[in-house]
């Protein structure tokens, strides 16, 4: 890690304060092997903890994670019901860790759709970990980006009906703040794995303006290598948001 921190001195990096990443990949890096769909979930849980704590040494404050998507309940129930049972048992390992390293977790997504005993234990990792003061890192559970659009339109819509606010009030500063990411910075570089490069439905309200870097690499081998070249890449964007 020290080389990659001197690496990041001598080329005067900037990095980038929140990254977001679709961890894709991991059934086909178990498939190649002749493993299990699972075993690659396994390995990839491993990678994010990895990439966790790289990210966090490098400078980076934010990282949101997509780990489990409204539209992967169109998966088998097998697979399903495997990743259930690893997000459990990820999200109880977490507490520990998260209190050991001073890390904030936040899950952002659709809980009524999940299992009670899930939501149990997000709440205890949510409110374990509400004090801590490094990095802050997000998880999408159940989460779709236009779901989560429809939820806050739904709730705004709801307080216009009351007469709690007028039409006019709503502006994109209110969207956001009706959005689960609510009080969290947009990111700044959005990372997708394995090759594929499209959104699949992920914040897409929020990356707006950020800058997105696709790799051939499959989520389970990702490492804090590949994250110094998105790193790179970040740099070598000019970011004008519009401007000139």
């Amino acid at each position: 890690m020290e080389k990659i921190l001197q690496t990041i001195r001598d080329e005067h990096l900037e990095v980038p304060q929140h990254v977001a990443i679709i961890l894709d990949g991991n059934g086909r890096w178990a498939k190649k092997r002749n493993m299990p769909r699972n075993y690659g979930h396994v390995q990839g849980s491993k990678t994010v903890e990895q990439i966790i704590e790289d990210g966090y040494n490098m400078g980076i404050e934010y990282i949101t994670v997509y780990a489990f998507s409204t539209e992967n309940w169109k998966r088998s129930k097998d697979e399903v019901d495997a990743l259930m049972k690893l997000l459990a048992k990820y999200l109880i390992d977490c507490i520990e860790r998260s209190t050991k390293n001073n890390m904030k977790v936040r899950v952002i997504g659709d809980k009524s759709g999940l299992d009670n005993k899930l939501v149990k234990k997000i709440n205890e990792l949510e409110e374990a970990t509400k004090n801590a003061t490094g990095l802050k890192f997000t998880i999408a559970i159940n989460y779709g980006g236009r779901d989560e659009i429809r939820r806050a339109v739904k709730d705004i819509a709801k307080d216009v009906q009351d007469g709690i606010i007028f039409p006019d009030d709503i502006t994109e500063e209110l969207i956001s703040s009706r959005l689960d990411t609510a009080g969290l910075p947009d990111p700044d570089l959005l990372i997708r794995t394995s090759g594929e490069e499209r959104l699949s439905n992920f914040l897409p309200w929020q990356l707006a303006y950020t800058e997105f870097y696709f790799t051939d690499v499959l989520w389970p081998d990702f490492c804090k290598e590949d994250l110094l070249t998105a790193i790179r890449y970040y740099n070598g964007r000019e970011r004008r948001f519009g401007g000139v």
